[in-house]
């Protein structure tokens, strides 16, 4: 069996409508957690992000007005994210040290989130939003080298922000 155009259409609609439906239901399901809450389109290969390759996609208005409201509608729930600290003290110079680590992160990783605190009496940098502690796991790796002491943390996050700032980093990510 051949898959047309329309067929490939009918399988990727129904695949962002199941991940909408285990995003809400907030079970572990087979759907990848990476998807959840993202169009697969802007993921898609193309010249204009240097693959040899164009997928063109021909939807409806109505699918990408479906989408939006979607995503509108869930704009003010919080989800559970993956970050790593890669700073966390209470010493005197504690203020200047957290501001360092994170203009030394920044710059090697401008595409990725980064977040400073201060819970009394601990001064913390926090970095990324992964949706996966896999995810956030590789990235953890890569840093060991500059931030020998950094951990993974599980936090909660406005959904909309996330999902943001993740799609960016993944577009940004995908073009190399």
């Amino acid at each position: 069996m051949m898959m047309t155009g329309k067929h490939i259409f009918a399988v990727l609609a129904v695949l962002f409508v199941l991940s909408f439906q285990a995003a809400g239901q907030g079970s572990s399901s087979s759907v990848d957690s990476t998807l959840v809450g993202r169009s697969i389109f802007n993921l898609l290969p193309s010249r204009e992000k240097g693959s040899k390759a164009t997928v063109t996609v021909h939807q409806s208005q109505e699918i990408r007005e479906a989408f939006n409201r979607q995503v509108a509608a869930n704009a003010s729930k919080r989800v559970v994210v993956y970050r790593i600290r890669i700073y966390n003290d209470n010493k005197q110079n504690a203020r200047a040290a957290s501001e360092s680590a994170m203009s030394r992160f920044k710059a090697m990783y401008p595409g990725i989130s980064a977040y400073r605190s201060y819970v009394n009496p601990f001064f913390k940098v926090t970095v990324g939003d992964f949706r996966s502690r896999p995810e956030a796991d590789r990235l953890l790796q890569q840093l060991r080298g500059s931030f020998p002491t950094a951990f993974v943390v599980k936090e909660t996050a406005l959904a909309s922000e996330v999902n943001s700032r993740y799609t960016s980093a993944a577009e940004t990510s995908n073009r190399n």
